[in-house]
């Protein structure tokens, strides 16, 4: 049971009629008595709140900063009409800050025996999993006195996917795809490249491409053009220890990481390459395995949808042989994870020779824009060393990062805008060049 505006007001002049007009026991009496019997009657005449019925429908999934609809429809079984203030609650992360209360409450009316359907628009600002929480009813009666108030629980599960931001970046990659694939007229042969097709010499073309045994059963030259390999084997690592939590702008590094895998593995699947998803810290926490390209992107996005950095030091021993458990053949192991120095020199780069020695490995890390900025200061005394820590911090990510490229690995480092194309490239000048 509740209490309504009205009955404070109703009692806030009845305490000036005993006042005034009835003072004593008596008016007290009577103004409290009448007030309670209309209290009385309009718990009586409201609609029961426990003998509704509520189901849900609608979205079950939606990209971050994109807009979800769940409909709640219910049905009053009663015989009395029922007039309430609805509350449909949600975690505080499915609504921008401000906006809870315009969408999570309803007001509705039902006449006995219908059904009326309400809509909940969530705006999630978190990826993972939303669960519905409860839809709190409060059933009013006819004088507005009072109402009867309980909760039910109707289960939804909302699943807030990956933006996937730099799908902006997909078709420029695709086009330089189709020319290292031979669609134009640009052909590339390099080291390690498949076989496409013969076709007439023309004047300028790489005499080393001539193949002579077709030229000698033709009445002309012919030479041979090349396209990069397909079916290869690309494994994308996210490093979900602690390095991956730290904030760089208003997200973590890890959505930048996996906005940045994501580019990469739509890319891979249209060049004909096989694509699997580990995240890992100390132990696997999604994986992603064996799926066609068809299915590869859904795939990934609800496996990364629910992941969120560990704030332990990631095993870096236990990564690498889980990725040599599941890469039997020559593979491109792609690692997004941090450049930082301790991290790195401790845990990741003695045990890299494994990995090198059996895949083409590529480490990809989310760099920090505000360290470039801090180092371009130099107006007053902290200026000037917040500029020199700002340049030891780049000075060791550039001394990891030879050290990386003399092992043979190739290494992409840069700020969340740029991550995702810059690994997409890497990609292609990989594929370029007859290294996949």
């Amino acid at each position: 049971m509740s209490l309504t505006g009205r009955t404070a007001l109703l009692a806030a002049i009845g305490a000036l009629v005993v006042g005034v007009l009835l003072p004593g026991w008596n008016g007290i009496l009577l103004v409290e008595g009448v007030l309670l019997f209309g209290i009385l009657c309009d718990l009586a005449l409201a609609a029961p709140v426990r003998k509704l019925h509520f189901t849900r429908t609608g979205d079950t999934s939606v990209r971050l900063d994109e807009v979800a609809e769940v409909t709640l429809t219910v049905t009053n079984p009663g015989r009395r009409p029922l007039r309430a203030a609805l509350r449909d609650a949600w975690p505080p992360s499915s609504w921008r800050p401000g906006t809870e209360v315009t969408y999570s409450r309803h007001e509705l009316t039902i006449p006995a025996g219908e059904r009326r359907r309400l809509t909940t628009v969530l705006h999630p600002t978190r990826r993972g999993d939303r669960h519905a929480e409860r839809v709190t009813v409060r059933s009013s009666g006819p004088l507005g006195l009072a109402a009867r108030q309980g909760s039910h629980h109707v289960p939804w599960t909302v699943r807030v996917l990956p933006p996937f931001h730099s799908r902006k970046h997909l078709p420029s990659r695709l086009a330089r795809l189709r020319e290292l694939d031979g669609r134009t007229s640009v052909l590339i042969r390099g080291q390690g490249t498949e076989f496409d097709s013969l076709r007439e010499y023309i004047p300028g073309d790489d005499t080393r491409s001539i193949d002579w045994r077709a030229t000698a059963r033709r009445s002309t030259v012919a030479v041979r053009t090349w396209r990069p390999e397909r079916d290869r084997h690309i494994l994308v690592v996210l490093d979900t220890g602690r390095t991956s939590a730290g904030r760089v702008g208003d997200a973590p590094r890890l959505d930048a990481a996996m906005d940045a895998a994501l580019l990469l593995a739509v890319l891979a699947s249209r060049a004909g390459d096989r694509v699997d998803l580990l995240a890992y810290d100390r132990r696997v926490r999604a994986s992603v395995h064996g799926r066609a390209a068809r299915d590869m992107l859904p795939a990934f996005v609800n496996a990364m949808a629910p992941l969120d950095a560990e704030l332990v030091e990631s095993d870096a021993r236990g990564l690498v042989s889980t990725v040599l458990q599941r890469t039997s053949h020559r593979s491109l192991v792609v690692i997004l994870t941090g450049l930082d120095a301790a991290p790195m020199e401790e845990g990741l780069l003695p045990v890299l020779p494994q990995l090198t020695h059996r895949h083409e490995v590529l480490i990809a890390s989310v760099a920090d824009p505000r360290v470039d900025d801090m180092a371009a200061g130099r107006g007053t005394i902290d200026a000037v060393y917040a500029a020199a820590a700002a340049e030891q911090a780049r000075a060791e990510r550039r001394r990891v990062a030879e050290r990386l490229v003399r092992h043979g690995i190739t290494v992409v480092d840069a700020p969340p805008a740029d991550i995702a194309p810059a690994l997409a490239d890497a990609y292609l000048a990989l594929k370029a060049a007859g290294r996949l």
